[in-house]
């Protein structure tokens, strides 16, 4: 019997994007396994997915200025935006293919194209900025990204930004047209609606409280049924934990040894959000700043263009704050509950290395709305306290692991950990996790199921043509793929990409 065919038993924890990911993959590669979702809440997307807890930057590196970073040399390192856009192509091929499939009826709803914008003020950051765009110009993945620092040129650009700016510095932007909007929350629910359809079991008000292994490597999951009052326990040939800042404390009742000596430091965020139409419409770009210096690289303050519910909002932040709390939903014991023994010193090495962040977040949480208005202004000149109202973004799990760069160590990204047998993975960490979802599930697989990935291979290159190739290294390719999922999703009346 072909392996692909033996039946198998899958449980994943958490209906966000990253579960309706996966079992959306799984689904098409081996329709008779067994998959069971358990969320604990009564809907899917209702966490860190959720579109006001989600940036929805559709993340590929056009704006995002952390991406690439200065050389002591002067000279750029591009290849983390190299990477991180080439897994967003990823994501948008599969995305192209279920909405090829019927799978995903209109792709409208959860994406939409929008313009990414750099800007960036002061002679050293526009001269980092230049030769970030001279150097990304060389990538086809960045083709049809123009520079400018011409005030004329931005006031067409970013009319709301530059109305009422007394211009007493240097400023300068970049500009791609080929940029997305990304509504997770919808895109979750989307996939989860499709899953149930093709029997996929999606068990709500279903909490995971353990996960233990079984004597012949299976796992038992412990569930309570919060609708029923009672427990239930599942066995599972394999489970998949995408439980968003609750992971790590799933994963670290596992016992595998491959939880120890990871912790996880829990950050919040708050976002003011336009309530003045007349003010949205002036501003259809998502804009991203440069982080203060000594501020952590989640911290980049963007004005983002985003339709959320239907209708067109502006969002300006993040600003970052702290709760103990790994979920929004969740516990303010969390944060200390996640202390182990085997991960103390970890934690506590952390705490050292980590001042600048510590005082940063003291700094964030102690701001006044005046000054929230303040940092606003930057951005917008002219806003008005009136039309701007506060929201409480998700909660972001940063994980902190010890690495060759010494103990406690902070990670910024998503992490994949996952036991030696390949019988349990769990994901950890932020962004640009939602957006580069698919390739990180192929990660999964390629770890856990390597013996099935060359009978799957056939398949995977239908829902995904470029797997396993190198757009960067293969610009016609990209600028076919890329105008075909341009056509597909509906972005090509904005998108273009220079031949």
């Amino acid at each position: 019997m072909n392996n692909s065919q033996e039946k198998k038993d899958i449980v994943m924890i958490g209906a966000g994007i990253m579960s309706a990911t996966m079992a959306s993959i799984m689904q098409e590669l081996v329709p008779e396994w067994n998959i069971t979702v358990y969320e604990k809440l009564e809907q899917p997307g209702v966490e860190s997915s959720n579109e006001w807890n989600n940036a929805g930057t559709g993340h590929s590196a056009l704006c995002e200025l952390n991406y690439t970073t200065e050389r002591e040399d002067g000279s750029i390192d591009t290849s983390k935006a190299t990477k991180v856009n080439e897994q967003f192509q990823i994501s948008r091929q599969f995305w192209s293919y279920l909405v090829n499939k019927g799978q995903i009826p209109d792709p409208s709803k959860f994406i939409q194209p929008l313009p990414h914008i750099s800007l960036v003020h002061g002679e050293a950051n526009v001269q980092f900025l230049k030769k970030r765009h001279e150097a990304l110009s060389q990538n086809p993945l960045f083709s049809g990204m123009e520079f400018t620092d011409d005030p004329e040129v931005l006031e067409k650009w970013i009319p709301l930004i530059m109305e009422g700016r007394d211009i007493e510095e240097p400023i300068a932007a970049t500009k791609i047209d080929s940029g997305t909007d990304v509504n997770f929350g919808e895109l979750t629910r989307i996939l989860f609606n499709h899953l149930e359809e093709k029997d996929v079991r999606v068990q709500y008000n279903h909490q995971v409280d353990d996960i233990k292994r079984n004597d012949d490597h299976t796992w038992e999951v412990k569930v309570y049924d919060h609708k029923d009052g009672r427990i239930v326990y599942h066995n599972a040939d394999f489970v998949f934990i995408g439980a968003g800042g609750w992971s790590l404390p799933l994963l670290q009742k596992t016992g595998i040894p491959e939880s120890k000596h990871i912790g996880g430091f829990p950050v919040s965020g708050l976002f003011m959000v336009c309530n003045n139409p007349d003010v949205i419409a002036k501003h259809d770009t998502k804009v991203y700043g440069k982080a203060e210096v000594g501020a952590p690289p989640m911290s980049m303050p963007h004005l983002d263009r985003r339709h959320i519910e239907g209708r067109d909002t502006l969002l300006f932040g993040p600003f970052a704050g702290f709760s103990p709390k790994f979920l929004k939903t969740g516990s303010n014991f969390d944060l200390i509950g996640s202390v182990k023994p085997n991960n103390m010193i970890t934690m506590m090495s952390a705490g050292v290395k980590e001042m600048k962040l510590t005082k940063y977040l003291i700094q964030q949480v102690m701001l006044s709305g005046d000054k929230r208005m303040d940092e606003l202004r930057k951005f917008v000149p002219t806003a008005q306290e009136a039309d701007w109202d506060i929201v409480t973004a998700g909660q972001r799990v940063q994980v902190i692991k010890d690495t060759e760069d010494g103990k406690g160590t902070l990670q910024f990204g998503t992490e994949i950990i996952n036991s030696e047998d390949g019988t349990i993975a769990a994901l950890l960490g932020a962004s640009p996790g939602a957006s580069t979802a698919v390739q990180i599930m192929f990660d999964i697989l390629n770890r856990c199921f390597p013996e099935y990935m060359e009978a799957w291979e056939p398949n995977i290159k239908k829902m995904v043509p470029s797997y396993g190739v190198s757009l960067a290294d293969h610009p016609e390719m990209f600028r076919e793929i890329h105008a075909a999922t341009a056509e597909t999703l509906g972005l090509s009346a904005k998108e273009s990409v220079s031949s």
